[in-house]
């Protein structure tokens, strides 16, 4: 669901699909063939939230701009279940793995793996093209090719199905 608050209301572009049980609140802007899945909560409250293009906000996922900021999340990110994001900046084609937690002011260059359950500190920077991993997060490897090529095809995933639901929708099973 979309709700306007303090007069700002959420747009979200083409082809892009909310899931009705997602609160999407206040300052968001959500870009093109984005897929926000269920129980999500997108707060642009006290800041503003940008989500780019092609992007992947998976079910119980949270994210929030820290007071006065913009969360500014890339093209082509994955956000897995349960993710945290209260940062400043996700870069373009980053993976941030299911339960793990951006922390206030955070942020990641491009082509960067947040491995699951690992804990970026508040004003942690984790650079282009690593894997990080742990509590608190280290990098612990280079990005290789594998990984790239195998979220390509997790990426294209959740694009085809905002298409599925925009599609068919869903049909109450009473």
């Amino acid at each position: 669901m979309l709700y306007t608050f303090e007069g700002k209301t959420p747009v979200v572009g083409k082809n892009s699909y909310v899931s009705e049980t997602a609160q999407v609140i206040g300052d968001v802007v959500i870009g093109d063939s984005c897929y926000v899945g269920h129980g999500a909560i997108i707060r642009g409250d006290y800041g503003r939230v940008i989500i780019g293009e092609g992007s992947a906000v998976e079910e119980g996922v949270i994210i929030h701009a820290p007071p006065d900021h913009t969360q500014t999340i890339g093209c082509h990110v994955t956000m897995g279940h349960g993710a945290i994001l209260h940062g400043n900046a996700v870069g373009d084609y980053t993976v941030v793995g299911m339960g793990a937690i951006l922390s206030l002011f955070s942020s990641t260059g491009e082509w960067t793996i947040v491995a699951e359950g690992s804990v970026v500190k508040a004003n942690q920077i984790i650079p282009g093209g690593k894997v990080a991993a742990g509590n608190p997060a280290a990098v612990v490897r280079d990005v290789k090719p594998g990984d790239k090529e195998l979220w390509m095809f997790g990426k294209q995933v959740y694009v085809d199905l905002a298409l599925r639901y925009l599609k068919s929708g869903l049909v109450r099973a009473d």
